[in-house]
């Protein structure tokens, strides 16, 4: 293992005192920058008394849902605005709603019908409708949204007045994921050449009264995009990101199949990982793209760790990606979790992976798998019967003395549970939702109505984040189902949306 340079421990220490200061608020995708999908602020919710979660309220919002637009509404967001806690999503149709959280009530909402005419009739694969989930910066009292006009948005997040006039950021109709939000500059990325969108990652200097935008294509068209829901994800140095099926060829700027590491603001590349079997990966569409990685640190790295499709996990080092001499060398990997298959949809890992320490300071990884667990894996230390739609399994990240390495040891996989969203953790529970939707893709695009079908009805459930035992499960609560979303968790409440227009929060009786 070579030195680790003083600049870079003292990044890795700064990434340290940041996962140190957390709010009890969700003002990002996945909570944080780094997308952990941690809250470690929340208290009032506990492996103790979650078992006594109820409904609340769920409240119908007035954007209507679409057979084509399998994402009615954003993943929630939550911040304590002039001590009143507020729920932010945004809807298919640019509407922007903020609801309290105390009574479910819409406190304000804002439209921005887009005059445009999409190039194409929409199909559930591009809908030509607003996808990304927004971001809040909680010193400025603004929400960032972006809309299917291909501009962003700065709105007052207490009654929705514009901060910031609308300005340029996308392709008009583009599918951009959840913005990210570091030191002013907002992040997305572009995939799946929606409105015939070229792959691509932007950023904008919100704070910069020019509003520079800066882009980094990653192909010459639409391969090679990265349409994991975190979008982009924060690191010590800058922004990662893993791209969707594409060829390979660094030379000529085309990264398919690729973990890539750019610059804060200028988007320069860093650094780079592409496994040695991207052909075969590419050949049976089992894309980096499906999902976002994850970022912490763990005794003297920072770590990266990726999955996707495949269902291998990987785990790369912040100061070295792909190994100096070729790039496509890990720091660790692990065999096939799922996904014998290799189908191109409905089984492997999709949306995010998720991670948290313990009070005896483990780092723990949660993987949401898609389908039943690989026939050759490793046996977890504790599993909870056949798990065919899909579970959570859970790793624990420990050091191999011996080759002075990270490695992960399967500790838990989850009850069934139908296609989970990215799980997520506070307080020693893991969340974890059933998204009840139909995966099949083998039916003709312009056909969406069989994707809009549910399979069954999303379910929240709560788990032992140490041991996976189920602590607590809302059953039948929920009446529609969920796409590309995340369950929610802050000041004891927990928040979903679902397809059907709703918005659902669960608190203790």
């Amino acid at each position: 293992m070579k030195i680790r340079t003083l600049a870079a421990t003292l990044l890795f220490l700064f990434t340290r005192a940041f996962a140190a200061q957390p709010t009890n608020e969700w003002l990002t995708w996945g909570y944080d920058q780094e997308r952990t999908g941690w809250n470690r602020a929340e208290t009032t919710l506990s492996k103790d008394n979650v078992s006594q979660l109820e409904l609340k309220w769920k409240t119908q919002l007035s954007t209507a849902p679409n057979e084509v637009i399998l994402s009615t509404l954003t993943a929630p967001l939550v911040a304590v605005v002039n001590n009143r806690t507020l729920v932010y999503v945004v809807g298919s149709d640019n509407t922007v709603y903020a609801i309290d959280s105390a009574t479910g009530k819409v406190a304000w909402q804002r439209a921005f019908p887009n005059p445009l005419k999409p190039r194409a009739p929409a199909t559930w694969l591009c809908s030509n409708s607003q996808n990304a989930t927004p971001v809040v910066d909680k010193e400025a009292g603004i929400i960032y949204v972006s809309t299917s006009d291909g501009k962003l948005r700065g709105l007052n997040l207490a009654d929705g007045a514009d901060r910031m006039s609308a300005v340029d950021f996308t392709t008009p109709f583009a599918r951009n994921w959840s913005l990210n939000l570091v030191d002013g500059i907002i992040y997305s990325s572009s995939a799946r050449g929606c409105g015939d969108t070229i792959a691509h990652f932007t950023a904008i200097d919100v704070k910069d009264p020019a509003h520079r935008k800066v882009e980094n294509f990653t192909s010459g068209g639409r391969p090679g995009g990265a349409w994991g829901r975190g979008g982009l994800v924060r690191g010590p140095r800058g922004m990662y990101t893993q791209t969707a099926d594409g060829p390979y060829d660094p030379a000529g700027g085309i990264w398919g199949e690729t973990v890539m590491y750019l610059n804060f603001k200028d988007l320069r590349l860093l650094d780079s990982y592409t496994p040695t079997n991207w052909k075969a990966l590419n050949a049976k569409d089992q894309d980096l793209g499906s999902a976002s990685p994850v970022v912490f640190p763990f005794e003297k790295w920072t770590l990266l760790a990726s999955a996707a499709k495949e269902s291998v996990i990987t785990l790369l080092d912040d100061e070295d990606l792909g190994g100096q001499f070729d790039h496509h060398t890990p720091l660790y990997q692990t065999p096939r979790w799922g996904n014998d298959g290799l189908l191109l949809a409905g089984q492997g890992v999709w949306g995010a992976l998720s991670t948290w320490q313990d009070g005896q300071g483990r780092r723990w990884l949660l993987l949401p798998m898609w389908g039943p667990p690989s026939k050759d894996a490793p046996a977890f230390q504790t599993s909870y019967g056949p798990a065919p739609e899909g579970s959570i399994m859970a790793f624990e990240v420990r050091l191999n003395d011996a080759k002075d390495k990270p490695m992960l040891v399967p500790i838990w996989m989850s009850r069934d549970m139908h296609v989970p969203d990215p799980p997520v953790v506070a307080n020693g529970v893991v969340y974890a939702l059933q998204t009840g939707e139909n995966v099949l893709q083998n039916q003709p695009i312009a056909n969406a109505k069989f994707r809009s079908t549910p399979v069954t009805n999303a379910v929240l459930y709560a788990l032992d984040a140490e041991t996976g035992k189920q602590l607590y499960s809302s059953e039948k609560s929920i009446d529609s189902w969920t796409h590309f979303s995340e369950p929610v968790v802050a000041g004891g409440k927990v928040y979903i949306s679902t397809w059907d227009g709703r918005v659902y929060c669960f608190a203790l009786k």
